[in-house]
């Protein structure tokens, strides 16, 4: 996530149904189904209340930790973390303050390599997969009751990234799935894809995580990392608008959790840049309050099949999930290009005439043997409830 690599140490399976933490973990993430991972990465433990404040419920990774007063002071927070399995965590097998372990960040990217005498940088190839599997392994066995989380780089989504290395291959990525029970991926188009206009690939977010959850066969939790600063980029920002697009494109298509990465290299430097941007924290802060809102229905299975959409334009794929919990009915749907289009919905178990409530928009439409259309402006999104009339 372009602060520095895990060093990479030298299963559960669950399935799409199953969705978020699994039981099975004693000491993972919790299984209540209103908890929805919304974490942070890289963060100082004094600024876990404010992310708190803001509905982060996980710190992912800490800077040389975990250490004892870095432990002490999540704790006093009540914000738990997945964090390297070093000496410190390992003496800390039995504390409920820690819920997974991580296992690396961009393995897949070429790895820095510092000359011992000049202390001149270079880069050499990607962490091999077979590696990634083996150390997974040995951090199983020292503790199988929290689950492993690995992050993968932009390669993921991006198929011009260079940063894996011209030796690198598509193909090596499924290889590396199996390094973990969590698999992440970050990729930030507005700001870090080299491209002019990377506001028109916010769907690279979706397609990342539609091909990890391709490659791990719906066996692994899948989880991505999500832009909300400058980054290095002192030209392009991400809109709050286009966050919570990028938000539901991954979410819509798989994830079960989502991380964000706060800092700012340029035109600043600042590690907890998120904090320091009252709109952007604003934004983040309602869109993590909708989660929440929504994590019963996220974590419930999805059902496939139920509801078909047509987009107007070919040109502007509009992706939905369908969720169901009791007799009321979700769909997600997002519009996934930068253009505006209608979509036209059919979800033919409902009775001739039902009500369609457009959350947090204040506005229901009616939906007519088991059909109903609505605008989509660029990049927008539009959650439905629909609750099924008594027969």
């Amino acid at each position: 996530m372009n602060i520095r690599r895990f060093a990479v140490m030298g299963l559960l399976l669950v399935t799409v149904a199953a969705q978020g933490a699994n039981p099975r973990w004693k000491n993972g993430p919790s299984a209540d189904p209103s908890y929805f991972p919304i974490a942070v990465w890289l963060q100082e433990p004094a600024n876990a209340a404010k992310y708190k404040a803001a509905g982060i419920n996980l710190y992912v990774g800490l800077w040389n930790g975990p250490t004892e007063q870095q432990l002490s002071e999540l704790s006093k927070a009540g914000m738990p973390l997945i964090c390297d399995q070093n000496a410190v965590g390992l003496a800390h097998r039995d504390d409920p303050i820690i819920v997974g372990w991580m296992h690396g960040d961009e393995p897949d990217n070429l790895q820095d390599i510092i000359d011992p005498k000049t202390k001149k940088k270079s880069y050499g190839p990607p962490v091999p997969p077979a590696l990634i599997v083996s150390d997974y392994q040995k951090l199983r066995a020292a503790d199988p009751t929290r689950p492993v989380m690995l992050n993968l780089g932009q390669g993921v989504a991006n198929d011009e990234w260079k940063g894996r290395g011209a030796d690198a291959k598509l193909s090596d990525y499924p290889k590396y799935v199996p390094g973990a029970d969590i698999v992440s991926f970050d990729v930030y188009p507005v700001t870090n894809i080299n491209k002019p206009d990377g506001e028109n690939y916010l769907w690279y977010v979706a397609k990342g995580v539609a091909r990890l959850m391709k490659w791990s066969g719906g066996e692994k939790i899948v989880w991505n990392a999500l832009e909300c600063t400058h980054i290095s980029n002192p030209k392009a920002k991400v809109t709050p608008a286009q966050l919570r697009a990028e938000v539901w494109m991954s979410l819509v298509n798989g994830s079960r959790g989502i991380i964000y990465f706060v800092h700012e290299f340029k035109p600043k430097s600042d590690e907890h840049a998120l904090l320091d941007d009252p709109p952007m924290l604003a934004a983040v802060t309602g869109i993590n309050a909708q989660i929440r809102q929504l994590a019963p229905a996220l974590n419930s299975p999805t059902v496939s099949g139920a509801v078909s959409v047509t987009s107007s334009s070919d040109q502007v794929p509009i992706d939905v999930m369908v969720k169901r919990v009791g007799d009321t009915w979700y769909i997600f749907a997002v519009g996934m290009r930068n253009a505006p289009t209608t979509g036209s919905f059919s979800l033919p178990v409902l009775p001739a005439k039902t009500s369609v409530q457009v959350l947090d928009e204040n506005r229901t439409l009616v939906a007519r043997a088991g059909k109903f259309t609505d605008s989509f402006k660029p990049y927008d999104v539009h959650l439905y409830q629909i609750k099924e009339p008594s027969r």
